[in-house]
Order: structure tokens, then C-alpha cells, then sequence
């Protein structure tokens, strides 16, 4: 994949050094960020505000991280020794592989202003609010909570420390967690506020919540070491310091993000050519495109990462996008499927990668509903909350545009409802069932080099002779 490093990004930036920012909490007096590129706003016949791009101001740039600047919470080499050292005397609390994850997030800013897990009054914000109120008045969009949960034992073994040690599953510490707070998990009213539901089958509920324990253990973090996860993808993980540094750069004047946990198929492409198309008429000179694919949790039955990434590479290669324009790097978080909820936390943590715009599809983090045949979320709530989230003002939301296949031309474009007998819809289920039998879709639905990684995949899968299907390997 070294052709994709080169083409997608040319070079890895090193991360620039700042004054960490203060610690959020009540007695905390952020400076609010400087004035913006916002877009005018005009009110619709409801009264409720939405955006409208004809009246944008273009200003070259990259949009402030929330609080002002990040939260990068890594320390520095001349005192790693020292706190490592100091690591083996604390109270330890092990991580699991969403807990390593979500040190991840918090330690490269993705989060800020956050300075670490969250204490009890940034929990319920979270909850009740998906927002924080700073200490000088001002709204950040927080919509997801970012916890850590100990059990009794841990609890007892913590005892009046004020500081924790955090180790991943290999007995190596990860990080010092201090001014420790330990509270209640109210498990049940976490999920019904995150999902809306506490139905049965929630993939991240399954793994990261039921079977947790009944604390919750907020403070400030300390990172002892960036983290790496060693399986050739680490290349691709670049911090929001490192994005904005490659932006820069590039010389970029706009960046455009795009979320996806999917392999890419030319629909997408033509939703992200086409977003450039308009950022230009605009009268942007250098819009860039940030392709960010989930690299945390995701339930079983998507595609792995290391597949999907490789499938991102042949996009690049066979032209589908173009890598002058395109920077592609792994996003870190966790994925919750948590629809209208999570489609929040996506584009907060993308404003501090330095994105000032935000490409937003159908049902956007939804899924399935876990027991009833039918979809968990309505597919239109997503981009209508974002239009309306607080702390969001700052970022222009761009819905999707329908694409779909268009026989007559063969090949992806956008839908046109005067002849949908012309259109075929090829849904990610379909998409999959195709690749699973080794059969091709129609010309023009995805680059060939893309669809025979798909097939590899899938073909990985296959069950053995003994009737088991095997993990998936690696790409």
C-alpha cells in the first residue's frame, strides 16, 4: 500500500508542538476561537435556521479546533521515562480494545477541548445536551460520551488515590489518568439516550457497555507514548495536528471531509467530484478532499479495515479519485451506530482535523434495527440534525445528493425522479451478496480493482471443509 501513502498524502507530517490547552471544567475560562467563514443563515417558513451557501464569504485558512486550539494529550519524549516510571507505582485499571481506542481519540485532540475521560458533568451534558458549556458561555458539540467504566474491584483497589494508571490487555502501561473522579454508570439511561432504544443486539452495547462495570472513572489524561497499533496500517493514522499540517501544505483553502465505514463504489465518488465541483463554483481555489474511513470498533459482518483500505488504494490507482486532491487517513473512533447521535460526534471530531465542510449521506451511523425488520433510524434525521446541532454553527453541512446506477448511461449518476424506471439501486446489502458469489455488478459500479478486492475478501471467508467459516486474515 506504499503507492497509496504516496499518492493520497506524499509525505507523513510530524505533529507541531503546542501549549496544551486548559483543562475543561467548570472554573475553566477558554478563549473563544476568532471570527470564521461562516455561511449566512435564512429562516425557513418554521422559523428554524438553515444553511445557505449561495451567501458564503470564501477566506482561505483552516477552521479553529473547538476551544480554540487542541487537546493533545501525548507527553512529550524528555518526560516519558519519568512517567512511566511513575506508572508502576499507581493503581491499575486495564483497558480493553475500545478503551485503547478511545485513549487514542482523546490523545490527539480528535475530542478537544476535552483533556481526558469525562468527569460526571461532562457525561450528562453528553447525554441530555450532546453539547458542553464552556466556562466562558460558549457551546461545543459533544453528542457521544467518552468513558471509561471500572468495576467494584477496580473501585476498591483505586481506594483514595487521586491518580490511576491505565494498561492495555498486555500489561504495558498506556497512560496516567489524574484528578480521578468515580461515579455512577447509569447503563440504561446511557443507552436509551445514545440509541433511543434499549432494545437487544446493539453492537456496540454488546461489546463495550453490558458487561462493563457499574463506575465510570473520569480525569485528566496523560498519554505515555503515541499510539500504535503495528499491523502496516499506522502510516494512515494521522493525527488532526498532522492533517492540518498537510492541508497546509497543500495549500488548501476548504477541506471537505467524508465519512465512510464502506468500501468506496463510484456512486461515492461522484458525490465527492461533484462536492469539489461545487466548492470551486463557489470561488474556492484549492478545495481539498479528506477521505476518512472508521478505523475503530465496527460490528462483525462490515468489511475489515485493512480490506478497506486496500480497496480505498486501487480507487486511487485506477483514477476514480484524483490523489492530488485527496488526502485519505484512518479516523480513530470507535463506531457506535448511533445515527442521528453519532453523525454528531463524526463531524465535531473533523472541525478539529481542520475540515470546514462535511459531507453527510443517507442514515447516516444507522443501521438495521437489531430485532424488527426495518431500519433503526429515519434515514433523513441524520442530515437534518446536523443542520440544527449546537456547537456545529461553524461547519457547512452538504447532503448527499441520490446517486444511484443509470442504465442508460451505465454508470453512477445522480437520480433523476422524471425517469426512475432508468435507475437501479444497489444497496450495501446487494453489494455484498454480489461479491460473496463472485459475481460482478454492472459496468461502472466500482473500479474492477476495487470490486476484486471486495471478491478476495469475501473469498477469504469462505467456509472450510469442516463447514466453519475462519476469521477474516488481513489484506
Amino acid at each position: 500500500m506504499a503507492s497509496m501513502a504516496a499518492a493520497a498524502f506524499a509525505s507523513t507530517p510530524s505533529a507541531r508542538r503546542r501549549r496544551p490547552p486548559p483543562r475543561l471544567s467548570p472554573s475553566t475560562h477558554l478563549s473563544p476561537p476568532p471570527a470564521l467563514c461562516v455561511p449566512r443563515r435564512a429562516a425557513d417558513e418554521g422559523g428554524r435556521r438553515r444553511r445557505r451557501h449561495p451567501g458564503l464569504r470564501v477566506r482561505s485558512g483552516l477552521i479553529e479546533p473547538d476551544g480554540g486550539r487542541l487537546s493533545e494529550l501525548v507527553v512529550e519524549e524528555p518526560l516519558r521515562r519519568a512517567r512511566a516510571r511513575e506508572s508502576l507505582a499507581l493503581p491499575r485499571v486495564k483497558l480493553s480494545r475500545i478503551d485503547l481506542e478511545w485513549v487514542h481519540v482523546l490523545s490527539e485532540g480528535w475530542a478537544s477541548p476535552l483533556r481526558g475521560f469525562m468527569r460526571e458533568s461532562e457525561f450528562l451534558q453528553t447525554l441530555h445536551f450532546n453539547a458542553l458549556r464552556l466556562a466562558d458561555g460558549s457551546v461545543v458539540n459533544m453528542s457521544v460520551p467518552i468513558v471509561l467504566a471500572v468495576d467494584d474491584a477496580d473501585r476498591h483497589r483505586i481506594g483514595e488515590s487521586s491518580k490511576v494508571a491505565l494498561f492495555d490487555a498486555d500489561d504495558n502501561p498506556v497512560a496516567i489518568l489524574s484528578d480521578i473522579e468515580i461515579y455512577k454508570h447509569p447503563k440504561e439511561e446511557r443507552i436509551a439516550r445514545t440509541w433511543g432504544t434499549t432494545a437487544p443486539g446493539l453492537p456496540y452495547v454488546e461489546e463495550a457497555i453490558t458487561n462493563a462495570g457499574n463506575w465510570l472513572i473520569g480525569g485528566d489524561l496523560e498519554v505515555l507514548e503515541p499510539i500504535k497499533y503495528k499491523d502496516g496500517l499506522d502510516r494512515f493514522r494521522l493525527s488532526p495536528a498532522n492533517l492540518r499540517e498537510e492541508f497546509t501544505r497543500r495549500n488548501a483553502d476548504a477541506v471537505f471531509a467524508f465519512q465512510l465505514r464502506n468500501p468506496v463504489h463510484n456512486g461515492h465518488a461522484l458525490l465527492m467530484t461533484d462536492t469539489r465541483r461545487r466548492l470551486l463554483e463557489m470561488g474556492y481555489k484549492n478545495p481539498i478532499l479528506l477521505l476518512h474511513p472508521l478505523g475503530g470498533f465496527t460490528k462483525a459482518d462490515d468489511v475489515p479495515l485493512s480490506w478497506r483500505m486496500k480497496q480505498h488504494e486501487k480507487v486511487l490507482e485506477d483514477g476514480v479519485l484524483d490523489p492530488e486532491t485527496t488526502v485519505v487517513s484512518i479516523f480513530p473512533s470507535p463506531m457506535h451506530y448511533a445515527g442521528p447521535t453519532e453523525v454528531q460526534w463524526h463531524a465535531k471530531a473533523r472541525i478539529n482535523a481542520g475540515a470546514n465542510f462535511y459531507i453527510v449521506g443517507r442514515d447516516p451511523a444507522g443501521m438495521g434495527h437489531p430485532v424488527e425488520k426495518r431500519d433503526l433510524y429515519d434515514a433523513d434525521h441524520g442530515k437534518k440534525v446536523l443542520s440544527m446541532a449546537p456547537g456545529l454553527e461553524r461547519l457547512n453541512i452538504l447532503p448527499f445528493k441520490v446517486a444511484a446506477y443509470d442504465k442508460t448511461q451505465g454508470k453512477m449518476a445522480f437520480f433523476d425522479p422524471s425517469r426512475p424506471q432508468d435507475f437501479l439501486f444497489i444497496s450495501g446489502t446487494k453489494m455484498r451478496t454480489l461479491a460473496k458469489n463472485k459475481e460482478s455488478p454492472p459496468d461502472g459500479f466500482m473500479c474492477p480493482g476495487g470490486w476484486k478486492v471486495l471478491v478476495d475478501y469475501y473469498d477469504s471467508l469462505a467456509p472450510a471443509d469442516n463447514g466453519k467459516v475462519p476469521e477474516a486474515v488481513p489484506a
